[in-house]
């Protein structure tokens, strides 16, 4: 069949094309001209360029396709004052352009997927649909339960985060009333291998607590992520609608986590449920039920012999 994905150029999109490829025709949907990226490799699929933004240039980028894996989005919020400061550039852009990007992105986008007769959407949300990482007020994100899962309450404050969740909806409400099968894979913090090596090579226990939950994806599990909840919507052997957090089975520390929790935030210890060894703080236990997926990677074979 053929498949297209938005954010056709980037990083995560090159391991999923490695799947795909030769098995599917693909069409890579994206603002950005080869060899303008950070991450250069083969594309391996025809390239539409264009915004998100614009109807008709999504409407020209899924024509013929049957599904769509959705990557592209801006992946931080551009109001945050913190980000505004670290991001290059970022002080250039428009304060609600993470929110205008991300929620009518996704709004053109499946409305051209209706007008196109696309039976399966698969979309990159994210765990930041919590509103755990991005705070903006002093605040600490609400932990009601550890492992958190997808019935854990939304505490969001950011523009990114809110996106996010605004994003799910739009799926929903279009799965609802068009018989679109859409799903959202939420994952943590994406890193290639060479990001998991070069944080082996400098590790030191952490310091303080992580708002980030220390959670993390190695990018080839997270594509595989993507292919198995395609394969599993398309076969219809998925609701019509619904969502996944998707991260490493373990942490990017090397302590066991209930003993970082009595370390970083002991007042925490009293809302760990069922967490042994290294075990993450956010639960993939229904990926794994729905879709079969599991993680198969940790970025502790990159530590020097004797970290462990």
């Amino acid at each position: 069949m053929q498949i297209t994905i938005t954010g056709g150029t980037g990083s995560l999109s090159e391991y999923i094309q490695n799947s795909l490829a030769g098995t599917h025709e693909l069409v890579l949907f994206d603002r950005v001209q080869p060899a303008q990226n950070r991450f250069q490799y083969e594309l391996k699929g025809r390239l539409v360029t264009g915004d998100l933004t614009s109807f008709e240039d999504c409407e020209r980028a899924v024509a013929g396709s049957q599904a769509i894996i959705h990557l592209g989005a801006i992946p931080w919020p551009v109001e945050h004052p913190v980000w505004r400061e670290r991001i290059p550039g970022a002080k250039n852009m428009p304060w609600d352009e993470t929110f205008r990007v991300n929620t009518m992105g996704t709004y053109y986008l499946l409305e051209a997927a209706k007008r196109a007769g696309v039976k399966v959407v698969v979309a990159a949300t994210s765990n930041c649909v919590l509103g755990h990482g991005f705070r903006i007020s002093d605040r600490p994100f609400p932990v009601s339960y550890l492992p958190i899962d997808e019935e854990h309450p939304l505490d969001f404050e950011d523009s990114y985060s809110l996106s996010k969740h605004v994003k799910e909806d739009i799926m929903a409400a279009y799965s609802r009333s068009y018989g679109l099968r859409c799903y959202g894979i939420r994952p943590a913090t994406i890193m290639r291998p060479e990001m998991q090596r070069q944080r082996a090579e400098k590790f030191a226990p952490a310091t303080e607590w992580s708002e980030w939950f220390f959670g993390y994806n190695d990018i080839r599990d997270i594509a595989r992520a993507f292919t198995l909840c395609l394969d599993a919507g398309a076969a219809e052997q998925l609701p019509m609608y619904d969502n996944y957090f998707i991260n490493a089975a373990d942490t990017l520390e090397v302590e066991n986590t209930r003993d970082l929790v009595a370390r970083l935030r002991p007042e925490l210890l009293p809302k760990l449920r069922d967490i042994t060894g290294r075990q993450a703080f956010i639960s993939t236990a229904k990926a794994e039920k729905a879709f079969g997926w599991k993680s198969q990677y940790s970025w502790t074979q990159y530590l020097p012999v004797g970290v462990k």
